[in-house]
C-alpha cells in the first residue's frame, strides 16, 4: 500500500540531526508537502530500511550510497539519487605528515603509523588507504592504522575521530594521518593543527560525498510526491530566516541535481584495497 506521507531516513550522527530534520520537515510541510522522517543509529541500519521499502529516500554518505547500489543491483533493484549538496562535489582527502618529517612522497612512508579516524570512514581511512596501495605499499604489511575512533556505523561522520588522529600526528604518536582535506583546513584554522607544524603529502582521488537516495518500492509515497520533494530541495533557499540555521547545521547553501558519474574511487577503495582491518592499532 502506498504512503501518502514521504518518509525519509538520515543517521544521527550527532543531536544537531534532530534539529536539522525537524527543521527541514517544518519547511516542506510548510510548503504543502506531506514529510516525515526517521533517524537512525547506523548506515547499515539506514540501507536496510531503504531496501526493504521501510522508507522512501535516505541520507546516504559516499560508502553507504555504494553498498546500498550494489545491494539493490544483486536483488534487481533499482536506486536513484535525488539531490546533493552544494558541498558534496568533488572533494578530497590528504595524507599529512610534520612538517619537519623526513617523507616526501607517499612511498616514503613504508614502516610508518598512519593515524586515521574510524576504520569505516571514506574520507580518513579507505581513500588514504588506497591512495598508499596505489603508490605500493599495503595496509598491515608496509605500514599500520593507528585507529582513533571505534564509532562503527557512522563512517566517520563523528568528527572526533579525525580529531584525535590529527593531534597524533602532531604529538608523534604517528608518523601521518589521513584526513578529510576540508578538515584538515579546518584543524589548522581553529588551532587544532598548529599553524606551520604539518604539511600535506598527497592527495586521494576525488570524490563526491552524500546524496539523497530514492527507492521506489510497492509502499513508498506517490511518484508525483517524490517529484515535489525534489523540486522543493532544488529550490529551498539559503536566505530565508527560518531555514537557514537548518541548512547552516548541514553545511549547505544550495542543494543541487544529484549526480553518480564521480564515485569511482569510492567503488575502487572498496575492491582494490585490502580491507584495513588486520593493520588497526587503537589509541
Amino acid at each position: 500500500m502506498k504512503r501518502s506521507t514521504i518518509l525519509v531516513g538520515a543517521v544521527a550522527f550527532a543531536p544537531a540531526a534532530v534539529t536539522i530534520w525537524d527543521g527541514f520537515k517544518a519547511w516542506f510541510n510548510k510548503n504543502g508537502l506531506p514529510f516525515e522522517h526517521i533517524l537512525y543509529c547506523s548506515y547499515d541500519r539506514q540501507i536496510s530500511e531503504l531496501l526493504l521499502g521501510h522508507i522512501d529516500a535516505a541520507w546516504n554518505d559516499p560508502l553507504s550510497w555504494v553498498r546500498a547500489r550494489r545491494m539493490a543491483e544483486a536483488d534487481g533493484k533499482k536506486l536513484q539519487p535525488l539531490v546533493m549538496r552544494d558541498i558534496d562535489f568533488d572533494l578530497s582527502s590528504v595524507v599529512a605528515v610534520r612538517a619537519d618529517s623526513k617523507y616526501k612522497t607517499l612511498q616514503d612512508l613504508k614502516g610508518a603509523t598512519i593515524a586515521v579516524g574510524s576504520p569505516d570512514s571514506v574520507e580518513s581511512t579507505l581513500l588514504p588507504v588506497l591512495a598508499l596501495q596505489r603508490a605500493g605499499l599495503v595496509a598491515g604489511r608496509d605500514f599500520k592504522l593507528l585507529v582513533c575512533e571505534s564509532s562503527l556505523g557512522y563512517h566517520g561522520g563523528k568528527q572526533e575521530g579525525e580529531v584525535s588522529a590529527a593531534k597524533a600526528m602532531v604529538e608523534r604518536k604517528a608518523d601521518a594521518a589521513g584526513l578529510a582535506e576540508t578538515n584538515y583546513q579546518s584543524f589548522v584554522q581553529n588551532g587544532t593543527i598548529p599553524p606551520g607544524v604539518t604539511r600535506v603529502l598527497d592527495h586521494t582521488p576525488k570524490y563526491d560525498h552524500c546524496n539523497l537516495t530514492y527507492y521506489d518500492s510497492p509502499n513508498s509515497a506517490p511518484r508525483e510526491l517524490i517529484e515535489r520533494m525534489q523540486e522543493l530541495f532544488l529550490k529551498m533557499p539559503y536566505d530565508d530566516p527560518e531555514l537557514r540555521p537548518f541548512m547552516d547545521l548541514e553545511w549547505v547553501k544550495q542543494w543541487k541535481p544529484a549526480r553518480v558519474t564521480h564515485y569511482k574511487s569510492i567503488e575502487d577503495a572498496l575492491d582494490l584495497a585490502p580491507s584495513p582491518e588486520s593493520a588497526l592499532e587503537k589509541v
